[in-house]
């Protein structure tokens, strides 16, 4: 057994003088504690305990390139030795911008901010502008940051009527704190439903200023959208008037060149992307049309940020953009490939060991979950895993030197090796049978 000692020392101190004692209130779900790093480097993380593991949760996403990639860590580098930022313009922000134009093939135009919860807040307002509407359409089981416009709680749709109607009253907040009056303008629907889709667009065209998804369901199951749902979901937006926003903040540039949109042939009119974009330097963006962008031109919509277009931010996009679109983007593909060995192994391990389970996985993604269902394909299912014994898994699985993120949400990097994924398989291998004589000692007792 490992010691995290230092670790639950460091989170007591922690906690008298910062909140919750984490910067991030996710990442005090991690049992048996948070863990406090004193290195990383690859895939390669080392906490203060002097233990290492094979990470796979990556900073929730942004390390495409793995810690401390020494090609991004001299460019960034580099920027930083001509200073980190100035509140004035420099070439950097033409650079980056004008390869995300090139890359993303709905922006016309981008504009660059910070988190992708800026990048959300940005594209909503530009629909609001753009339509002279106010209403937006989210989605059951879909993340678009914490801001309070759009933050919704988790609630499955067995348990909560579905806001079919433009008052919207029955949204519930993410938090306590949220203005009461900050959802009034958000419909929320369940995914992957193209009929209700279709009856509340044209019931409520008129109020209705866009509709935000993202195009793979990655943070709840990594569910993939029906076939023609997203094209149903584009054309009817198109004939209404209605702006379509695709949250790309996970799946841009994870997925491939041009992100899911790409991938799959749809033309959004707004896409926010951000996580990979910065390989772990604070980094989104908003691309889309001309018309929509240029109310930032004509100064008719606000966009701010101190630290908008700092030149760390536009050096370390232009490293991870360069790096992952060498030799016609051919990381893809073994990122790709590495994701697909490692759910299938799992796979494997679940019919080893009898445990019933699903993998869901696309490009370097995938989503693992306990459950007693053969596929997971609606926000419902995926209600239905078993979520306890998922974070008792990524617990044990912590003890074997692998480091995973409780909610079954994984990623693979540029850097993963087969040997990780080989040690891996095995390590998860031990945890299933700890589990099964866990459960079973349960049983006895």
């Amino acid at each position: 057994m490992r010691s995290y000692d230092k670790s639950r020392v460091k989170l007591t101190e922690a906690r008298q003088v910062l909140a919750s004692g984490v910067a991030s209130t996710l990442r005090g779900s991690m049992k048996p504690t948070p863990l406090y790093v004193e290195s990383a480097s690859g895939v390669i993380v080392k906490d203060m305990d002097g233990n290492e593991y094979i990470d796979y949760l990556l900073a929730y996403g942004p390390l495409i390139l793995g810690h401390a990639h020494a090609g991004f860590n001299e460019i960034v580098s580099r920027a930083m030795s001509k200073g980190i930022t100035y509140g004035l313009q420099h070439e950097g922000e033409i650079e980056l911008a004008r390869r995300l134009t090139e890359l993303l093939p709905c922006a016309d135009k981008v504009s660059l901010s910070g988190s992708g919860t800026e990048a959300v807040m940005l594209a909503l307002r530009l629909a609001r502008a753009f339509t002279g509407k106010r209403k937006i359409i989210r989605f059951h089981g879909h993340y678009h940051g914490w801001s309070d416009s759009i933050f919704t709680s988790f609630p499955s749709p067995d348990m909560l009527q579905t806001a079919t109607s433009a008052s919207a009253d029955n949204v519930p907040p993410g938090t306590k704190g949220q203005s009461e009056l900050s959802l009034r303008d958000v419909i929320l629907l369940p995914w992957n439903d193209p009929e209700l889709l279709e009856s509340t667009l044209r019931a409520h065209a008129s109020d209705i200023a866009a509709v935000i998804s993202e195009p793979v369901m990655c943070n709840s199951g990594c569910i993939m959208p029906r076939p023609g749902y997203l094209e149903r979901m584009r054309e009817l937006t198109r004939e209404l008037n209605i702006v379509l926003i695709l949250d790309e903040v996970i799946t841009g540039f994870r997925l491939s060149p041009g992100g899911a949109h790409g991938r799959f042939g749809i033309m959004p009119d707004l896409v926010t992307v951000g996580k990979a974009l910065g390989g772990g330097i604070a980094l989104s963006a908003v691309g889309g049309r001309k018309d929509i962008l240029g109310l930032i031109d004509s100064e008719q919509v606000s966009h701010l940020g101190t630290l908008n277009g700092n030149g760390v931010a536009m050096a370390a996009g232009m490293a991870v953009l360069d790096h992952l679109t060498a030799n016609g983007g051919a990381v893809f593909g073994t990122m790709e490939n590495t994701a697909i060995r490692l759910a299938s192994g799992i796979r494997e391990l679940f019919d080893k060991h009898g445990i019933p389970g699903v993998v869901n996985q696309i490009g370097p993604v995938f989503h693992m979950m306990f459950i007693s269902e053969a596929e997971v394909t609606h926000f419902d299912t995926f209600q239905k895993r078993d979520a306890a014994k998922y974070a008792k898994f990524a617990e044990l699985l912590l003890d074997e030197g692998v480091l995973v993120r409780p909610n079954g949400l994984w990623y693979i990097s540029a850097v993963h090796a087969p040997e990780h994924i080989e040690a891996t398989l095995s390590a998860i291998d031990r945890v299933f049978f700890r589990l099964k004589e866990l459960e079973s000692n349960e049983t006895i007792g």
